[in-house]
C-alpha cells in the first residue's frame, strides 16, 4: 500500500522564531505577577519578589512630570538618544556619584536599565562570542546576552565566597571566544558587594585578557556598613576605553515604573547602540525623561532616607531568616535583597509534600504560607531564594514569621 509523502510544513507552521521561543519568561516578574493576581483575588499575600521600593516617586520629580505633560514640545519625536539636558545631566551626576568624567556624547537613555543591558550587548557582541557571568544572576543577564548572539559562561560563587567570584575561577572560564566580562556590584540577587581591592584585581585581569567590561551599577547608592567599594571604570581606569556602564533612576528615586535607564561607553559604540535604538523604539518618552532630569540634577535625600529604611530591613530579614532551622542566610553589604542558602529545607517533606527543589519549595511556600519568593533557580543557583526587602517593615515582619511557623 503506498503512502502520501507528508508534506513540508508551511512557513505558518513556524508560529515563534527559534530566537524568540527560546527566551525564558522573566521568573521575577513572573512571581510577582502571581503574587498581585492572587492579591486582587483577596488572598493576603506578601510579596518578596520583585525589586522594587515600595517608596513613592519625590514629589518633585512627579510635579516635573506634570509641568512636562503640558508642555507642548513634550508631545513631539525628540532625540533617538536621550534629551540633549539629559544625557548632559547624566554626564554631570555620574562625575558627582562615581568620579567618572564623561561626555553627553558617551551617553545613551533608554526604556529602562534592561534595554540599556541589551543594547550594551548588542554592540559588543557577535554570534558566539563568550560572555563571562558570575552566578547567582539577575535572571536578565543570560536571556539578553543570547539574544544578541552571545554564549554566557556561568561562574558560581556561593555563600562561603561572600557572593563573590574570584580571578582564579574567571580564568578557568576563559576561552579563545571570550569577549565580555558582566560585573555586577551591588549584586542582585545577593547583595553582594566587591571591593575596591577585588575590583582592581579583576580589573587587571580584564586588561590583560583584552575583554570588554559591562557593569550595572543600578544599585550605586545602596551601600551600607561604609563598604569600601567603587566603580569599575574609576578603580581600574586603564578599563576605560572598553567599558560600559549601565545605570538608571529606578531604584535610587523609586522610578521603576518610569522606565529610564542609562549606558555610558566609549562614544563610538554608544553611536552604535544608538542607531539600534532609533529603529526599535525611537525616543524614551519626553515626560518620564523630564521627571528623571529633575531626580539626577537634584540632591540624594531621597535615597537618605529609603537607604535607611532598607539598612533596619536588612537587619531585620536576615536575623528572622536564620532563626529557621535549615536555612543559612549571609548579610548582604548592597542592594535590597536577601539570599538565604535553604539547602536544609530540601530533600525532606513538609505538610506532607516532598520538596526536592528550591521551584518546589517557593510554590509550596506561596500556597501554604502565601508568601511569595523567587527560587534560585532563577538565578543560576538552586538551593537558594530570593527575597526583597524593599516592602514595609510589617509586611516583612508578617511575612518571614509565616516561613518561621511554616518550617517549624
Amino acid at each position: 500500500m503506498s503512502q502520501t509523502p507528508s508534506s513540508p510544513a508551511s512557513p505558518r507552521d513556524r508560529r515563534v522564531s527559534r530566537r524568540i521561543g527560546a527566551i525564558a519568561e522573566s521568573a521575577t516578574l513572573k512571581v510577582d505577577a502571581k503574587a498581585k493576581a492572587l492579591k486582587a483575588e483577596g488572598r493576603p499575600v506578601i510579596g518578596f519578589g520583585a525589586g522594587e521600593p515600595d517608596f513613592p516617586t519625590p514629589d518633585y520629580v512627579v510635579d516635573a512630570a506634570v509641568e512636562a505633560c503640558r508642555d507642548p514640545k513634550n508631545h513631539r519625536y525628540t532625540p533617538a538618544g536621550g534629551l540633549p539636558e539629559l544625557k548632559k545631566a547624566i554626564a554631570e551626576k555620574t562625575l558627582r556619584d562615581s568620579g567618572l568624567a564623561v561626555e553627553p556624547s558617551q551617553v545613551l537613555v533608554t526604556n529602562g536599565g534592561k534595554q540599556a543591558i541589551y543594547a550594551a550587548f548588542a554592540a559588543m557582541v557577535d554570534p558566539g562570542d563568550e560572555v563571562i557571568v558570575p552566578a547567582p544572576y539577575w535572571t536578565t543577564y543570560p536571556e539578553v546576552i543570547q539574544l544578541a548572539g552571545g554564549v554566557p559562561v556561568e561562574v558560581l560563587a556561593d555563600e562561603t565566597q561572600d557572593y563573590k567570584v574570584s580571578v582564579e575561577q574567571l580564568e578557568a572560564a576563559r576561552t579563545e571566544r571570550t569577549k565580555v566580562l558582566l560585573f555586577v556590584s551591588p549584586s542582585n540577587p545577593t547583595g553582594a558587594v566587591y571591593t575596591s581591592e577585588e575590583i582592581r584585581a579583576i580589573g587587571a585581569w580584564v586588561e590583560e585578557h583584552d575583554l570588554w567590561v559591562l557593569t550595572d551599577e543600578i544599585y550605586e547608592h545602596l551601600v551600607y556598613d561604609g563598604a569600601d567599594t567603587g566603580s569599575m571604570p574609576v578603580v581600574c581606569p586603564e578599563l576605560a576605553d572598553h567599558c560600559v556602564v549601565v545605570n538608571g533612576v529606578a531604584k535610587t528615586y523609586a522610578m521603576t515604573g518610569w522606565r529610564v535607564g542609562w549606558m555610558i561607553g566609549p562614544a563610538d559604540l554608544v553611536k552604535s547602540a544608538t542607531n539600534l535604538q532609533s529603529h526599535a523604539t525611537s525616543n524614551v518618552s519626553n515626560v518620564s525623561q523630564r521627571a528623571a532630569l529633575a531626580a539626577v540634577s537634584g540632591d540624594l535625600s531621597a535615597v537618605e532616607t529609603m537607604k535607611e529604611a532598607f539598612d533596619r530591613r536588612r537587619h531585620a530579614i536576615v536575623s528572622m531568616l536564620n532563626e529557621i532551622d535549615g536555612v543559612i542566610c549571609p548579610m548582604p553589604v548592597g542592594a535590597f535583597y536577601a539570599y538565604p542558602q535553604v539547602k536544609g529545607l530540601l530533600g525532606r517533606e513538609h505538610g506532607g509534600r516532598r520538596i526536592e527543589t528550591t521551584a518546589d519549595l517557593a510554590d509550596y511556600i506561596l500556597d501554604e504560607a502565601e508568601v511569595a519568593v523567587v527560587p534560585g533557580e532563577a538565578f543560576g543557583s538552586p538551593g537558594y531564594l530570593r527575597l526583597s526587602y524593599a516592602l514595609g517593615d510589617d509586611d516583612l515582619v508578617e511575612g518571614v514569621s509565616r516561613l518561621q511557623k511554616l518550617f517549624a
